[in-house]
């Protein structure tokens, strides 16, 4: 188990613990929810992926059988600024860093001498600044201290190490990206009201409606290192994430 992944499971396990002995005991925190404001933090951990759309026709590019995308774990963390709209409704906005990775994979066959189909991989690292706009909408309370809830909304991302290659030459490239992106967000959570905080735990899943691909730069790169690059016509970012929240 990396490190990222202690860490989280470290603090789902402390929050976990911690409220676990008062679900069935006197409410806790009960001028907790008629407060305008709230602030907390939040730290994820997600599977990011793209949605890859290609050209029709391979068979220009020769030996290329397939293309697709492999999803990377990444790691997130925000700050949580909750505003309270109504006895079941929040607006939430959560700032934050995220460090996605995701794979575009390339199976072609090597010349007639070989008909043993082979994979290249194009890695794609980010650093996004990301500001959700969120809508919350919370049941009453359950066993006292438990809500569930769900969460829908828009995000803008900016991907700090994209805009950075911005000037790069092809050669230092190997998939040029548009730093900047907008996508939809929908989750489920559950909220569980400690003695002195609330934790809660949310799986949330994102999608991209902007093709991060910057199709200006395809075809710049040499046939020997990745001659199939411009059979990628579109990339939109997609990721499932599963976020522990202290507030």
């Amino acid at each position: 188990m990396d490190s990222k992944k202690k860490i989280l499971l470290t603090f789902f396990m402390l929050g976990l613990t911690t409220c676990s002995f008062a679900q069935f005991g006197v409410p806790n925190l009960l001028k907790y929810d008629k407060q305008t404001f709230h602030f907390g933090f939040m730290l994820g951990i997600g599977q990011y992926d793209y949605s890859i759309s290609s050209k029709p026709d391979l068979a220009e590019y020769d030996s290329l059988m397939m293309i697709n995308t492999q999803s990377r774990s990444g790691f997130s963390l925000g700050i949580v600024t909750n505003l309270r709209l109504g006895k079941y409704f929040d607006l939430r906005f959560i700032p934050g860093l995220s460090f996605p990775s995701r794979h575009v994979n390339y199976t072609y066959k090597m010349p007639a001498s070989d008909n043993k189909p082979h994979t290249k991989s194009i890695e794609t690292e980010s650093v996004c600044l990301e500001l959700p706009l969120l809508l919350k909408f919370k049941s009453s309370r359950m066993l006292n201290n438990l809500r569930a809830y769900v969460v829908a909304g828009g995000q803008y991302s900016f991907d700090m190490i994209s805009a950075k290659k911005k000037n790069a030459s092809a050669s230092d490239v190997k998939l040029k990206l548009n730093p900047h992106d907008v996508q939809a967000q929908v989750g489920v959570g559950l909220d569980f009201y400690c003695t002195y905080f609330k934790f809660s735990t949310e799986l949330k899943m994102s999608f991209g409606f902007v093709n991060m691909l910057v199709p200006e730069n395809q075809g710049t790169y040499e046939p020997t290192e990745h001659m199939y690059v411009s059979s990628v016509t579109g990339l939109r970012a997609k990721n499932i994430q599963i976020s522990f929240i202290f507030e």
